[in-house]
C-alpha cells in the first residue's frame, strides 16, 4: 500500500498543530513547510521526538523547499499573516491574497493531482484566489471555514444546554467572516431534540451572537495571536475524509453552481461530501427562509469581496 502525503504550508502554530496531529495518527507521512528557515524543521523534529509515545510511524519532514512537497495528496494551505486585536478578516485581504496566489502556485506545480484545502482568511475568498491560480477542477479546491465555525456552535450550545457536544446537532453555513456565518437554529438539536425546545429564544440569538465572534473572542484573549488548536483538528477530520475516501457529509466551503436557491460561481460554506477526489456532492439542506436569505447574501459577499482583491 502507498503512503499518503500530506503537505502543510505555513508552521506557525496552526500549521505545526495539524502537523503533529496527523503525525500522530499515523495515516500520512506529513511534510511541514514554511519560508523561515529552521522553523519547519525545528517543529518538524518536535514532532517527531513525540512519535515513541503516540506509536506512530509517519515521517515528518521540516522544509523550506517546495521539492520536497512533490506528489502530495493533500495540500493544506495555512500560510498567511494571523489576525490581530481589532482586524478583521477582511482586513486581511490584500497581504494574504498575494501570499495564497504564490504558495498555491509552487504547490500545484508539486503535485498536480492533490486536493487543495484552503485556510488563510479571509478564507471565501482565499478560495477564489487559489481556485483562480491553479484552474483546477473546484471539486478539489475546498475552504476549512464551516468545519471551525461548526465546532464552536456546537461547543457554545453543549456549554447553555449542559449537554454532551458529542448530542449536539448543528450546522454553521454561508460565509466565514462575523457579518456572513450563519449559524442554523432551524435544524439544530441536542440528542434529537430540537435547541428551540431546550433554550428561549433569547439564549439562542446569545449563542448565535457569540459563535459569530467565536474568532474575535480567541483573539481578544489571547492578545497576540488567535485560534489555533480547534482550527487544526477541524481540518485535520477534513483531511482524513479525503486521505480515507470516508465521504463524510462535512460543513465546509465550496463554489456553487446554483444550490441554495441559485447562488452561482461564489465559494459558500454548505454541507458537503469529502472524498478521495475532493468534493463528492454538495447538499441542499433544509433551512428557514431567513436562514436561505442570509446564506444567499453570504455568496454575494463573498462575489463582492473577490471583485476588491488586488490583483
Amino acid at each position: 500500500m502507498t503512503t499518503k502525503k500530506v503537505t502543510i504550508v505555513g508552521a506557525g502554530n496552526t500549521g505545526a498543530t495539524m502537523a503533529q496531529i496527523l503525525g500522530a495518527t499515523g495515516i500520512a507521512d506529513v511534510v511541514l513547510l514554511d519560508i523561515v528557515e529552521g522553523l519547519p524543521q525545528g517543529k518538524a523534529l518536535d514532532i517527531a521526538q513525540s512519535q515513541p509515545w503516540t506509536g506512530s510511524s509517519s515521517k515528518i519532514l521540516g522544509t523550506n523547499n517546495w521539492s520536497d512537497s512533490a506528489d502530495s495528496d493533500v495540500i493544506v494551505v495555512t500560510s498567511g499573516v494571523a489576525r490581530k486585536p481589532g482586524m478583521t478578516r477582511e482586513d486581511l485581504l490584500g497581504t494574504n491574497a498575494g501570499i495564497v496566489r504564490s504558495v498555491v502556485s509552487e504547490a500545484t506545480n508539486q503535485s498536480p493531482n492533490a486536493i487543495l484545502v484552503v485556510f488563510a482568511n479571509p478564507m471565501d475568498a482565499m478560495c477564489h484566489v487559489a481556485l483562480d491560480t491553479c484552474n483546477w477542477d473546484p471539486a478539489r479546491v475546498i475552504g476549512q471555514g464551516g468545519m471551525l465555525d461548526t465546532a464552536r456552535y456546537r461547543t457554545f450550545i453543549s456549554m447553555e444546554t449542559g449537554a454532551s457536544v458529542r448530542d449536539v446537532s448543528a450546522w454553521v453555513l454561508g460565509g466565514h467572516t462575523e457579518a456572513t456565518m450563519v449559524p442554523l437554529v432551524s435544524n439544530a438539536t441536542v440528542g434529537g431534540v430540537p435547541l428551540t425546545s431546550l433554550l428561549p429564544q433569547k439564549q439562542i440569538q446569545a449563542l448565535v451572537e457569540r459563535t459569530k465572534g467565536g474568532g474575535a473572542e480567541i483573539v481578544g484573549l489571547l492578545k497576540t495571536g488567535s485560534a489555533f488548536v480547534a482550527p487544526a483538528v477541524a481540518t485535520i477530520e477534513m483531511v482524513k475524509s479525503i486521505l480515507y475516501n470516508e465521504n463524510r457529509l462535512l460543513p465546509a466551503c465550496a463554489l456553487l453552481d446554483g444550490q441554495f436557491g441559485g447562488i452561482k460561481d461564489a465559494y459558500v460554506g454548505v454541507p458537503l461530501s469529502l472524498g478521495s477526489d475532493g468534493i463528492a456532492s454538495i447538499y441542499d439542506m433544509p433551512v428557514s427562509n431567513d436562514e436561505l436569505d442570509a446564506i444567499q447574501a453570504a455568496g454575494e459577499a463573498v462575489k463582492e469581496l473577490v471583485s476588491v482583491t488586488p490583483q
